[in-house]
Order: C-alpha cells, then structure tokens, then sequence
C-alpha cells in the first residue's frame, strides 16, 4: 500500500468529472498531484486553483495519452517537481455515441481513436511510471474502466472494446508487475454528468436515470465522488487486492440472472 499523505500521484483527464474529483480528494488526504488535461487548460486550471486554496500542492500537465512521449514527460514533471511517482489514475478516456446495430456507424479510425486514449494510453502511462515506482519498492495504478467492459453495454462497440481490452490488461499487468506495483480498475456505470447529456440530450438522459433508479438494487446513479471515493479506496487501501475490476454499479450487474430490484 502506499502513503497518500505527501505520496506523489499522476491522475490523466482531470480537468473535469470524475478526474476532477479524484485530484481534489487525494489533495485532502494530502498527496501532491499532477493534474492532466488534454485540451481544456482552463478547467484544468480551475480544478488546480481550487486544490491549492485547500493547501494542496499539484502542478498542471498537458499531455495526450495517446501520445507515447506525452505519457513519458507526465511522469517526468511529477520526478522533477517531487522526485517520485507512488500513484497513478488513468482516468483520461474517450468515446462515440453510435447504436450497437449500426455496423456502418463506425469506422477502423473510430476504433483506433477510442483504443488509443482508453487502453493504449493506460498501458502508456503503466509504462512511464512503473520504472519509478519500481524504485521505491510500491506503487498503485487504478484504471478508470466502465461496465461496458464488463457486461457489453456502453456508448458504442468500440467503446466496449476499449474498456474490455483495458479490464484484460489490467489483470495481465498485475500478475507481471508485482510485488512492486498493484493495479486494478473500477468499472463504474452511468455517472452523472453534464457532457452525457450534452451527447444524448436531456429527455434520453432522464429516462437512462429514471430506469436505473428504479431497476437496481441500491436506485441511484454514481456521482463523480463516487467513483474517486472507490479510486482512492484503491489507492491508499485495499491491502492484498491486485488484478480486480471493482464495478460501482449500484448493483446493476446482480440484474444480469432476471431477478428486478425489491420494489
């Protein structure tokens, strides 16, 4: 496990959601963080400036994770600043909306477009951070993944492609890399956010809402918090747990048999 407090932790796209989240709440436990964004310096900005007027110590990094040498000079600004690197959320992700039965919808560049942010960008940062915290003996990666890799649902087909392949890697790469570096991935499903219902619109979006709230054992839907609270959880605890895909789902997959939620 590591120690968050004064730990140095590299969170990809957290300029906003559940990113944003992620960093504000490691900067609570009191761990220094390179906030990451990829297009949107002003929220990543915004998202630095809140963490700093709470004490916290985080510098902003651009960079595309898709880009092999952007993922080697995030763990390089992180070693510069603290000398270090202890956690790592890739949490930087991408994706179409496009029906699973519109075979003409997507094309090989739209599936190696989602690829390389959602699974080759995770194995890049694994990459240019393992060596560092190899040196100190412990490290922690959590995988910001989705349902849709676990249960085929999601965004689009290759977006479900993604985030199996990133589930399947993240097992494989535990079993390689430890002792040394634990890794898992939280597979969250619907979170609430506005950029979803910018993509669906409001009205397809309410009702996506009202279904789950009705249909799942817990009725409720992830808020952002959520998914950094389970991140963190991951981070700093969860003694002796590797190679997981931890779903926060509000028990959506216990569905999966038939049997509805207690009305």
């Amino acid at each position: 496990m590591i120690n968050l407090n004064g730990g140095v932790v590299i969170v990809t796209g957290s300029a906003s959601g559940s990113g944003a989240a992620t960093a504000r709440m490691l900067v609570e436990r009191g761990s220094k963080v390179v906030i990451n964004y990829s297009r949107s310096v002003e929220k990543a900005e915004s998202v630095a400036e809140a963490c700093r007027e709470s004490g916290g110590d985080v510098i902003v990094q651009r960079g595309d994770v898709s880009v092999d040498e952007d993922c080697r000079s995030l763990a390089r600004a992180a070693v510069d600043r603290w000398g270090r690197i202890d956690g790592l959320v890739n949490n930087a992700g991408t994706t179409q909306f496009c029906a699973h039965h519109d075979l003409e919808g997507l094309s090989a560049a739209d599936f190696q477009e989602i690829y390389a942010v959602n699974t080759i960008g995770a194995f890049q940062m694994v990459r240019a951070v393992a060596p560092h915290m190899e040196k100190t003996g412990v490290g922690a990666v959590v995988n910001v993944s989705s349902v849709a890799g676990v249960y085929s649902i999601g965004s689009s087909l290759a977006y479900i492609g993604s985030k199996g392949a990133l589930n399947a890697i993240t097992v494989a790469m535990a079993r390689a890399l430890g002792p040394a570096i634990k890794i898992n991935a939280v597979c969250p499903g619907y979170i609430e956010s506005g950029w979803h219902r910018k993509a669906i619109g409001e009205e397809a979006t309410d009702r996506m809402v009202a279904h789950i709230k009705s249909s799942t054992p817990l009725q409720s839907v992830n808020t952002s918090e959520d998914i950094a609270s389970t991140v963190v959880w991951l981070l700093e605890g969860a003694p002796n747990i590797t190679g997981e895909l931890i779903t926060v789902d509000s028990g959506m997959g216990l569905l999966r048999g038939g049997i509805p939620a207690r009305s």
